[in-house]
């Protein structure tokens, strides 16, 4: 297939430019920062939100821009975060209507979108959240699925928190488990849901050939962990006691709401996932933690 990777010079982009790639695809890059001599290994081309994007020789496209979401949410910052995932889904919306040779789209979604649910075990049929992540995601994916207007398969990863040795949450989380500081953030009770960045190239490019496959993809571990258990797997993985354990109201007062990202419970299955028999290489939390820790 001919591949277009919209946001292909991010951490996940690379990974997964390069896996596909590997697969025997051709990879068509596009990026606001980067430049065609600046990738001698794909081909670049300039994504400007104010022209169509030239999409007509590729088979697919997937979306991976938005703003960072890894900083305090000041409401100029909720704005970013929220027109930087819908006018650039929306743009190439408008631009694959333009080229009817493109039979699929893959627009990377989150988590997010169910919210805070306790306890609660979610698949893809789970209903929406309530919060300003599951407004995003939600906002986010019905612009994508205008897609489906014009015959474009639609699929939308819906990302956990993605771990990779040089990426990814990993940034932040290796140096602090490295120096011995890690450990359990508010109850420690909250269920997290992660996926190495491997398996997140893989389930993309999984969902490419499987043309039977469109909607929502839970783009998680099968065994989601819960805060206390992610400290001692990831303090294990990295040779560390992890003693230390910061109060809910400390990281409230530290992050303001973005500490709901850290907090919030999302014990997310990949049902989808297995049932079409997506073959992982980290099948649990445990390995993708000390994969990234190595």
């Amino acid at each position: 297939m001919r591949i277009g990777i919209v946001g292909i010079s991010g951490f996940i982009g690379n990974i997964l430019a390069c896996a596909a790639h590997d697969a025997g695809h051709t990879v068509v890059g596009f990026s606001r920062r980067t430049t065609p001599q600046e990738r001698g290994d794909f081909e670049m081309r300039h994504f400007d939100p104010a022209i169509p994007l030239p999409l007509q020789d590729l088979d697919a496209v997937v979306n991976l821009a938005g703003e960072s979401i890894f900083s305090r949410w000041t409401p100029a910052k909720r704005k970013r975060i929220l027109d930087s995932r819908v006018n650039s889904t929306r743009h190439i919306v408008n631009s694959l209507a333009l080229h009817g040779n493109v039979r699929a789209l893959v627009n990377i979604s989150a988590i997010g979108f169910y919210g805070e649910r306790g306890d609660t075990v979610l698949d893809e049929a789970s209903s929406p959240g309530t919060g300003f992540l599951a407004e995003v995601t939600q906002a986010w994916e019905a612009e994508a699925v205008r897609a489906a207007e014009h015959g474009v398969r639609v699929v939308l990863p819906r990302l956990g928190m993605v771990l990779g040795k040089h990426g990814g949450a990993n940034a932040l989380l290796k140096p602090v488990f490295r120096c011995g500081l890690g450990g359990k953030l508010g109850s420690g009770r909250q269920w997290m849901s992660c996926i190495h960045v491997e398996d997140v190239a893989g389930i993309v490019l999984f969902a490419l050939g499987k043309e039977n496959l469109s909607g929502p993809i839970n783009t998680v571990t099968e065994t989601p962990l819960r805060n206390s258990d992610f400290t001692r797997v990831a303090a294990h993985a990295a040779h560390r006691p992890a003693f230390f354990a910061v109060p809910a109201f400390v990281l409230k007062l530290a992050l303001g709401s973005m500490s709901r990202m850290i907090l919030d419970s999302q014990r997310v299955l990949p049902a989808r996932a297995m049932e079409e028999g997506y073959p992982y290489r980290f099948t649990t939390l445990e390995s993708a933690v000390k994969n990234v820790f190595e």
